[in-house]
């Protein structure tokens, strides 16, 4: 066997061991969200396509099996992946305006030696590529911050069934505090760590400082990291209120008269 194979299968291993069916579910969403990108990047080769919009479907879909089919639905999944959603429109306006300005669409000149030997006339657009880049690059963060915020929101409400809805929220925004600077070092990091190559031969070609951070391959990446941290700030306070709304809402109604116990009030 390969040594992918081989990682796999240690992947696997280590996931069910230490998440059991979760760790099971985490292991097939991955492939299930690899499959959705790869789906949306053959739909993107059509010029009749929308970029955005085939971005946002993939988003949601991302985000339903991201946490529905590996937490199931529950008052945490739901107003995590309401959140999601909500930052995620919120971030769009901001990245289709981004991308234009910083003309961060297409290929860079370092990439002209690989791609001189293909016709450049796709018929697509790219700056909704562009845009449509950075938004997949948000979302897995943004995921995982709105989940973080609501499970641990959720388990407060629990264990202090007498807590305001201020108060709920003033706890999800400092949990959100502490999440905060660790996933913003985790995207930098990642940039320098995934990009290490490209740094090298800068350096070889003895740019300078200005030019590498006037090269467009450094600037869109520099601008991936940056709308990936503000999707990160803005879930916070986002999935805090809307986390604070539902738990107080779910609980009200499970102290009514007439209660239906439902998967979202567990």
């Amino acid at each position: 066997m390969t040594v992918q194979v081989w990682l796999t299968i240690i992947l696997f291993a280590l996931m069910v061991a230490v998440g059991g069916k979760k760790g099971a579910r985490s292991f097939v969403a991955l492939f299930l969200n690899t499959g959705v990108l790869l789906l949306t990047i053959i739909m993107m080769n059509d010029p009749d396509m929308n970029p955005i919009i085939l971005t946002l479907v993939a988003c949601i879909l991302i985000s339903c099996i991201s946490l529905f089919y590996i937490s199931e639905i529950n008052i945490k999944t739901v107003t995590a992946f309401i959140s999601t959603i909500v930052t995620t429109g919120a971030l769009i306006f901001f990245i289709l305006e981004l991308t234009d300005a910083a003309m961060i669409q297409g290929f860079s000149e370092e990439e002209t030696e690989e791609i001189g030997a293909f016709s450049l006339y796709v018929g697509v657009d790219f700056v909704k590529i562009g845009a449509s880049m950075i938004i997949m690059s948000t979302i897995g963060a943004i995921i995982d911050v709105t989940i973080s915020i609501s499970s641990p929101m959720r388990e407060i409400a629990y264990h202090n069934p007498d807590i305001s809805r201020k108060d709920l929220f003033t706890s999800g925004i400092r949990l959100g505090r502490d999440i905060l600077g660790t996933s913003a070092n985790t995207l930098f990091f990642a940039f320098f760590g995934g990009y290490m190559g490209l740094l090298i031969w800068f350096k070889d070609l003895s740019y300078s400082i200005g030019d590498i951070v006037n090269s467009k391959v450094f600037t869109s990446e520099m601008i991936f990291i940056g709308s990936a941290g503000l999707g990160v700030a803005l879930a916070i306070p986002v999935t805090s209120a809307i986390t604070a709304y539902y738990l107080v809402k779910a609980r009200q109604r499970e102290k009514s008269p007439v209660h239906d116990e439902s998967p979202i009030d567990k």
